[in-house]
């Protein structure tokens, strides 16, 4: 696709964000936050507020004379045949699968030698796709299964039960779910999680108290058992059960925050069993892949920071007494259970490697993969004699695998048909080195015959945080991108899991600058490499991602031409004082911990470090008004003090979606508007004046 180019410039009027005179005191310290009357979701001076910031970044948008063609393009390669990979449940076959633009998956139902039939279609949730399907759980015998709906984005659910046969509604919903897995017992009720509902708003007032319910069906909510978390000294902020593929025993996890968890055990066939301690402690994460009549196997990073499986005697699981099955190496692992065997999934410079073990920890074979990528699946019941797996990269749409366990063959169970030439695209892995010597990988993606030079548009896209891994993927919105002629990049930073714990915590907390570094190296990078130039330049990240993007905008203004922060965690003073944000100090810390640690917030925070007379990136800051797990008012405070202070010229516009949350379950419909917009500004901004 040629280009043509503008450089001219329109100037911008932004609505007035009325300032008050709220000062926060810390360690000493005063902290001015004018714009803290934006908190107040329920408030109708910040429904005005958002009303005319839309308004105003509407009335820009519509004036970049290419945005239809954007979305005629991002419609072209979203409408294809998407299936997701399938999986058995009481011997019957169930999978997702996207026509090609509905707003949500719809979840199929296939008898052994019989057509698939609909079992559970979300788009009928609500006129405008914005109820989704937040998980579906099925009971042991597969005659029943439980699924969550969300709506607007939220992470409050509720849950419904139905009978997989007739379809059958069995009770009415529970309500006022959050966080929960859900873990049946039989066909005689099942384990959820939540927390106490919140006085005022529930999109914003403070969750730290999570409890694991037993609801039996046929019974009222108000008399489910609870289980673990009412009592003081159980007091966590995520918890979960998971129950055995036999049904014999109950697993509780505990987590304050979201890395390390407890571990507990409990034995449902004697009534009178207490939960017994596997892991007492919140230092590492442990997790259940099966069960025997002697053994849980155990997936952990206890002492091996790049993952091990390990089994436990039900006798004494203690930690001090397991012993290793699939000893840790130097590549990072996640393993899986299914048909028999063990899985262990390794990334290898993120990408996958996978290996087949037997119950005994003995290696069978490596799984032979289509090509250098991301695999994920593997998992199934005991008996299960075929397992089912996906395959994409960067330029790879998911293909599904069907997998016989016993022989190691894969045959091809659905290529995609879609627009997109696969072929006409190259993905390049590169190593960089950040600002304190560390190489980190990037993968580099664009049309093979694409000229690279400083006016190549080139999108710059990271995360950097959780433990959180950037595998190659494919996305129509990344195609999207790059049959419009851009580049498209993804630095694997630090902070993130690709390289195991270590490199997790190499970006948190004292740590977290070493992710900005590194984001900011994979900038000058492409640009020292000659793919683009600062002018041609955008940063996108969504949550922890959001941040990553406004930090970095805020120290290297000039480095970007356009910054795209997406429901970004922004004001690093405040974040653990709304939904969940407090279970994010393991990675942050909190500006309540020490002197040390408030400053170092305080020298990156977004909102804190935007500085009078500088002119940063254009900017499009992103968010939904729904989104409760990190709350629009991030967004709010910086785009009206970015407002306030912006230098020059390049616009600072925020786009807030109405029923949107964080992002799951978003719709096809919302998710091709927003592209359009986010592709658009950013295209516009680098003075492109046509697409052709």
């Amino acid at each position: 696709m040629t280009i043509s180019r503008d450089k001219s410039k329109s100037s911008l009027a932004y609505p007035q964000t009325r300032k008050d005179d709220t000062v926060d005191h810390y360690f000493g310290a005063e902290v001015s936050d004018p714009y803290r009357w934006l908190e107040d979701d329920l408030s109708e001076e910040t429904a005005e507020w958002v009303k005319v910031q839309n308004k105003t970044t509407q009335t820009y948008l519509e004036q970049i004379p290419y945005r239809d063609k954007i979305q005629s393009t991002l419609k072209e390669l979203m409408d294809f045949e998407k299936v997701l990979t399938p999986f058995v449940e009481g011997g019957v076959t169930y999978f997702f699968r996207n026509e090609g633009l509905q707003n949500q998956f719809v979840l199929y139902r296939q008898k052994e030698g019989s057509e698939p039939k609909v079992f559970l279609d979300p788009n009928t949730f609500s006129e405008d796709g914005t109820t989704a399907l937040a998980g579906i759980t099925f009971s042991k015998s597969g005659k029943l299964a439980s699924f969550q709906k969300s709506e607007a984005g939220s992470d409050w659910t509720t849950i419904h039960v139905i009978d997989c046969e007739s379809g059958e509604f069995l009770e009415p919903p529970l309500t006022d779910i959050k966080f929960s897995d859900v873990n049946w017992l039989g066909d005689d009720g099942f384990f959820y999680s939540s927390y106490d509902k919140p006085e005022g708003s529930e999109l914003t007032a403070k969750t730290d108290q999570h409890k694991l319910y037993f609801h039996k069906l046929g019974t009222s909510q108000a008399d489910d058992q609870v289980i673990f978390g009412a009592a003081d000294s159980e007091k966590h902020r995520y918890v979960g059960g998971d129950v055995t593929e036999d049904g014999r025993y109950l697993l509780v996890s505990a987590q304050e925050s979201t890395s390390g968890n407890r571990l507990y055990v409990k034995d449902l066939s004697d009534k009178d069993s207490t939960l017994v301690t596997i892991v007492g402690h919140l230092e590492s994460d442990t997790e259940l892949l099966h069960s025997d009549e002697q053994f849980l196997y155990l997936l952990t990073n206890r002492n091996s920071p790049n993952q091990r499986v390990v089994k436990a005697a039900l006798d004494h699981p203690q930690e001090e007494n397991w012993e290793d099955l699939i000893p840790e190496t130097e590549h990072t692992l996640d393993a899986c259970y299914g048909s028999g065997f063990i899985f262990a999934h390794y990334m290898v410079d993120a990408v996958s490697k996978v290996l087949q073990y037997n119950i005994e920890g003995q290696l069978i074979r490596e799984i032979s993969l289509p090509d250098q990528g991301t695999a994920e699946g593997f998992t199934g019941k005991s008996k299960q004699k075929t397992l089912f797996y996906s395959f994409s990269n960067f330029k790879t749409p998911g293909r599904v695998y069907a997998l016989d366990p016993v022989s190691g063959e894969s045959s091809v169970y659905k290529i995609p048909e879609c627009a997109f030439d696969s072929d006409q695209y190259v993905s390049r892995q590169v190593f960089y080195t950040s600002k304190d010597g560390t190489k980190v990988p990037m993968t580099i993606n664009h049309h093979k015959d694409l000229k690279l030079d400083s006016s190549t548009p080139t999108l710059l896209y990271g995360y950097g945080g959780f433990n959180v891994s950037l595998t190659p993927y494919y996305s129509s919105t990344i195609a999207a991108w790059l049959s419009l002629g851009g580049v498209y990049a993804v630095a694997n930073m630090r902070g993130g899991g690709e390289y195991g714990k270590h490199w997790h915590l190499a970006g948190t907390k004292l740590q977290k600058q070493n992710v900005f570094d590194d984001f900011i190296a994979a900038a000058e990078y492409l640009i020292d490499e000659k793919y683009t130039s600062s002018d041609q330049l955008a940063i996108f990240g969504g949550s922890n991602g959001g941040l990553l993007v406004g930090a970095c905008m805020t120290q290297r203004p000039d480095l970007f031409k356009v910054a795209l922060p997406a429901v970004g965690v922004l004001d690093m003073l405040r974040y653990h004082k709304f939904t969940s944000g407090a279970g994010w100090a393991y990675d942050y810390g909190t500006s309540e911990d020490n002197t040390e640690m408030f400053e170092y917030l305080l020298g990156y925070s977004p909102l804190h470090n935007i500085r009078e007379g500088v002119e940063y990136p254009a900017t499009m800051v992103t968010t939904g008004d729904h989104d409760d797990r990190v709350v629009p008012a991030h967004s709010f405070k910086f785009a009206a003090e970015l407002q306030s202070k912006q230098s020059g010229q390049n616009p600072t516009l925020i786009r807030i979606e109405t029923d949107a949350g964080h992002g799951a379950g978003k719709p096809t419909s919302k998710l091709i508007e927003e592209y359009a917009d986010m592709f658009g500004f950013a295209l516009f901004n680098m003075g492109i004046k046509s697409l052709v």
